[in-house]
């Protein structure tokens, strides 16, 4: 294995000033890609690709904190596989880190995570699982950021249209329980709407998807990373703005995970 140093250059405006918040979002597909005896390591790539983001909050599902088969078989090579959780093992200097489990599996587990430079506040899970085939979950954590509190809601959501639909008024309640209105919320991650139906209902919780403010509000998309054409990975902002945003593209990124990482640059309303 090698270790490929990830390019992101190309986000502008360039993180900066006290009022602009970095955010990114990564189905980091466990750390693993391939299969037999193709399957690579990519974890540590993972963490060059993390700490290229320069973000403030960075939103990640299907991380795992342990996986025994896993663990054995990567143990040998040339960088193994980490001794702690993979959010931690993600997690650049200085910033704290956040899991919370979804799937157990018959030799590990995992779920979602939020790595934050800022101060966090209690860490909250919430069941949103619709059938016992896909155990889902939201991830809750207030960040202290800039003297004021921002609640980022780490999502994936199911499979099935209807299931997302049932998730977004799971959502919905969570928020109404835990958030006050009053408060900036983000809510990002992999939202598997593969036929960009979740918008309306979204809006609905008073949530805007975030969009470049460019001519065109394209929908960048992140999925499958090789030719991306669908745009699962979002940010759905309340007393945010999105200032810019990125999916970096490139072989090196590609060979990461089946997602592509989206990146954004936000500001308080």
């Amino acid at each position: 294995m090698s270790l490929h140093r990830p390019a992101l250059s190309t986000l502008s405006p360039s993180h900066g000033g006290a009022g602009a918040l970095r955010v990114a979002t990564y189905n980091i597909h466990k750390g693993v890609r391939g299969v037999g005896p193709r399957k690579r390591l990519e974890i540590h790539n993972l963490g060059l690709a993390v700490e290229s983001f320069d973000a403030d909050l960075v939103f990640l599902q299907e991380v795992r904190l342990f996986h025994t088969r896993e663990s054995r078989h990567f143990h040998r090579t040339s960088f193994g596989w980490p001794e702690q959780g993979q959010a931690e093992f993600l997690a650049p200097p200085g910033y704290e880190s956040a899991y919370r489990s979804n799937a157990v599996t018959r030799h590990g587990e995992h779920g979602n995570a939020l790595l934050s430079r800022w101060p966090i506040g209690d860490i909250g899970h919430h069941d949103v699982s619709d059938h016992r085939f896909e155990q889902r979950g939201l991830l809750h954590v207030p960040v202290h950021w800039n003297g004021s509190r921002l609640h980022a809601v780490v999502v994936h959501f199911g499979l099935v249209h209807r299931s997302r639909v049932r998730q977004v008024q799971r959502l919905a309640d969570f928020i109404a329980s835990e958030v006050p209105a009053d408060e900036m919320l983000l809510v990002a991650g992999d939202f598997n709407d593969w036929g960009e139906r979740l918008d309306a209902p979204m809006r609905e919780l008073g949530l805007a998807r975030a969009l470049a403010p460019s001519a065109q509000r394209t929908r960048p998309p992140t999925f499958p990373s090789l030719a991306p054409v669908f745009a699962l990975d979002r940010f759905y902002l309340r007393g945010l703005s999105c200032r810019s945003m990125l999916v970096p593209r490139g072989l090196t990124w590609s060979r990461m995970s089946d997602h592509l990482p989206l990146v954004a640059e936000l500001e308080p309303e």
